[in-house]
């Protein structure tokens, strides 16, 4: 706390005053940390024109966030902060968010919950690539530039989404399939 109050110009007791405890600075942070990767996101996507371009604005903004404050992001979904059911809370919120936020763009055939599954996949998908961005799977690994990686997240996405069957899935007919006792091409017998 001796180090955020020179860091803000003020006294420990001044920024007690606005702070009960760490853990409600700390709250706060990860929530201010969210409500910027959501703000950015939202300007990102409502000024863009058709479906494409808003899926690549908001990746885009994404990665952009991310290159821009990696320690935030580290900060906000980092697995230590997961593990504490208060912080996790609020992670899941902003993940939620970034999901309801997501879910209107998803221009695809189906139940709300379809949608609402495929933008779960892309936020999920995003916080993945931002890791590796990162470099936490891989430090030695060269950067790759935020755009780069919103265009390749959008080809994955813009692809993947319209490439998807419309209702009965594959899965589904695949799982029919077994269960009937049909084999499809790449099933594998079981080893005896």
């Amino acid at each position: 706390m001796d180090d955020v109050a020179d860091a803000a110009g003020v006294t420990k007791p001044v920024l007690y005053q606005h702070f009960r405890s760490k853990r409600d600075l700390f709250t706060q942070i990860l929530t201010d940390i969210g409500d910027q990767l959501l703000e950015q996101f939202r300007k990102a996507t409502d000024g863009a024109f058709g479906p494409r371009e808003t899926v690549e604005a908001g990746f885009l903004a994404y990665f952009r966030f991310l290159d821009a404050n990696p320690d935030a992001f580290r900060l906000l979904f980092g697995a230590v902060v997961r593990h504490d059911p208060e912080f996790g809370a609020i992670v899941e919120s902003v993940v939620e968010r970034l999901a309801d936020a997501v879910v209107p763009l998803v221009d695809i055939e189906g139940s709300p919950e379809r949608r609402d599954v495929f933008a779960h996949a892309l936020v999920g998908m995003a916080e993945s690539v931002g890791r590796w961005m990162l470099g936490e799977t891989d430090p030695a690994r060269p950067p790759v530039e935020a755009e780069q990686l919103a265009a390749w997240a959008l080809e994955l996405a813009w692809f993947g989404l319209r490439g998807l069957p419309s209702p009965p899935t594959n899965v589904a007919r695949m799982a029919s399939d077994r269960a009937r006792g049909r084999r499809r091409p790449g099933d594998h017998a079981a080893s005896a």
